[in-house]
């Protein structure tokens, strides 16, 4: 332990909080409390200076012990030395109310108080919200094991409990409000299926909502799983109860919330979490959530968008959890991961409105973090309205994959209308380019597919290229094979490199199974977002992922601009807020992501 904070105000008053560990070390401690701790090592002085300090730490007499020390002496110094660091780390109290001012402690319940004290920034506010407490319970049925588990959770609280009959709710949910706290707070608790929940506080129409709308969504998750009404298990509804308690005295108290208690980097900042909770096996944990429905004014959220890949992952991950994601969460599942990663999600509806459509949708990327990211864009612009909407990560991404989409509907329709009157690019300017080759071979030699590569510029002058593979046909004079893949880039390589991409994944994703639609070409789109931030080495090149999305990203916003400007028109820049419904655009826009129109709606 170093330093001359002699800590001497700090010190005057104030006891260490209750629950505080202390390990000894040789020539330290380390101390852990509710919410923080701290290792103070230095001497072997200090083992020797907390056996004396420590009673009267826990006792709350350190005045009296420090008004026994002389005035400057070594150990006095220590003392306060030790005192300031735990003040600083917030493993101290703060000082007792001053004589015959009323203590809020004394009129909350015992153990309600040594939480308190154990977790408040400001103990005596918590104590005196919670003194004017009232809690109620509201349930179908306030004797059922569901709501009688929730009664005795709060009264253990000292809180006075008021059990009303609702017959609006289900069998196995519970409503838990408390007023006289500041403005009135309430969570719900039950079950949809076999998951139990916990929804976030808020007021009571925005918990009836949310627990209407998780219900629907664990129940769906369920499927054959799923238990009977009224079958909830006693210890299961004692645990939820409990959490449901937990929750609403947090946040009458205006404490933290539970969820943020464990640093869970799932969580996001900002999204309220739900509690889920499982009994084959035991488990519960938190998950960021927002309902359909946003009443309450923390629910009407709208986060920036992801700095990076790695975020705009974390956001596609709590969008898409398997049992309370409103959308489908784009994973590997058992497909195969070479020659090209893919990743597979089932759409939560027909894709396209037509109920005998595939649901299934399947794509690639160079690495799978990329193709995770292209499908979920893809899968939220089919449940959006293909031809209508366009999404990205971010507005630069969004407005990228649009502007590649139009100008590769624009030249494909010029080439069919004059299928002569063009001059293909010489190959010797794009068939150099390492990722060409390597997709290239893989597809013609690994894949064994019989294909053409072409590509020709989209305007005399203009630095964007169009390259397009097609299937070689079978026998001669019969015309143009299909088209396997597509590109639109700024360099006659990079497209060619991406068409050849393309061509390879829908050929493996051919060889899965039916998928929903066509992918859009979307290319380097994604490279300012996937180098931000990375680290590329010096031996990178063009070669590696890594470094041709660093080389993508530098040019990209110039090639952005450049396909603005052949077009005449798309969105320049993120449209006006649309949404026609609060999901999936409006969650979309909630999360970060960005919704587009396409260039048609936006002129």
């Amino acid at each position: 332990m170093t330093g001359a904070d002699t800590g001497e105000d700090r010190a005057s008053g104030g006891r260490l909080r209750p629950g505080t560990a202390v390990t000894p070390l040789r020539a330290g401690l380390h101390l852990r409390g509710r919410r923080a701790g701290v290792t103070l090592e230095g001497s072997t002085a200090v083992p020797v200076v907390w056996g004396l300090l420590e009673e009267p730490l826990r006792a709350g007499r350190l005045a009296q012990f420090r008004e026994g020390l002389e005035p400057g002496s070594a150990v006095r110094v220590a003392v306060d030395t030790l005192v300031g660091q735990l003040a600083d780390h917030d493993l101290l109290l703060p000082p007792p109310p001053a004589a015959g001012t009323p203590d809020p402690a004394g009129a909350v319940h015992p153990a309600v108080a040594r939480w308190i004290d154990a977790t408040a920034a400001r103990p005596a506010d918590a104590a005196a919200a919670l003194a004017t407490a009232r809690a109620e319970v509201l349930a179908r049925d306030p004797a059922a094991p569901p709501a009688a588990a929730a009664v005795r959770a709060l009264e253990a609280c000292g809180l006075p409990v008021t059990r009303t009959p609702d017959p609006r709710l289900p069998g196995d949910r519970v409503l838990l409000t408390v007023r006289g706290a500041g403005r009135e707070r309430a969570v719900a608790a039950g079950r949809g299926g076999a998951t139990g929940y916990v929804t976030a506080p808020g007021s009571a129409a925005q918990a009836r909502a949310d627990a209407a709308a998780l219900e629907t969504r664990l129940a769906d998750a369920a499927g054959d799983a799923a238990l009977q009404p009224h079958q909830t298990p006693g210890a299961f509804a004692a645990l939820l109860a409990g959490a449901a308690a937990h929750r609403l005295l947090c946040a009458a108290a205006a404490l933290p919330d539970p969820a943020a208690e464990a640093d869970d980097p799932r969580l996001l900042p900002g999204i309220p979490a739900v509690l889920l909770a499982d009994t084959r096996p035991a488990r519960a944990d938190h998950h960021s959530w927002l309902g359909p429905e946003h009443i309450d004014a923390d629910r009407r959220v709208r986060l920036a968008p992801p700095a990076d890949l790695t975020e705009a992952l974390r956001r596609i991950t709590a969008l898409g959890e398997h049992r309370c994601g409103p959308l489908p969460g784009p994973l590997p599942g058992e497909l195969p991961q070479l020659p090209v990663p893919l990743a597979t999600c089932t759409l939560p509806g027909p894709a396209t409105g037509d109920a005998g459509s595939p649901r299934t949708l399947t794509g690639g990327g160079p690495r799978l973090d990329l193709a995770r990211l292209e499908l979920f864009c893809r899968a939220a612009e089919l449940l959006l309205g293909e031809s209508e909407f366009t999404v990205g990560a971010d507005p630069a991404h969004a407005r990228g994959r649009a502007l590649r989409h139009a100008a590769a509907r624009r030249l494909a329709a010029a080439a069919a209308a004059v299928p002569d009157g063009r001059t293909a690019v010489d190959p010797t300017r794009w068939s150099g380019h390492p990722q060409l080759r390597h997709w290239w071979t893989t597809l013609t030699d690994r894949l064994a597919v019989p294909a053409r590569l072409e590509v020709h510029r989209a305007a005399p002058r203009a630095q964007a290229y169009r390259a397009v593979v097609r299937r070689t046909p079978a026998g001669p004079g019969r015309g143009p094979g299909p088209v396997l893949g597509e590109a639109v880039e700024a360099t006659p390589g990079d497209a060619a490199a991406f068409a050849a991409l393309a061509a390879v994944t829908a050929t493996c994703t051919a060889a899965t199974g039916p998928s929903a639609a066509r992918p859009r070409p979307s290319g380097a789109a994604v490279a300012p977002l996937a180098a931000a931030g990375a680290r590329t080495a010096a031996w990178e090149d063009l070669g590696w992922t890594g470094g041709w999305l660093a080389d993508l990203a530098g040019r990209e916003e110039a090639f952005q601009n450049t396909l603005h400007r052949l077009s005449k028109t798309g969105p320049a820049a993120p449209t006006r807020d649309f949404a026609p419904d609060p999901e999936p655009a409006g969650l979309l826009r909630s999360f970060g992501f960005t919704v587009l129109r396409t260039a048609e709606e936006a002129r």
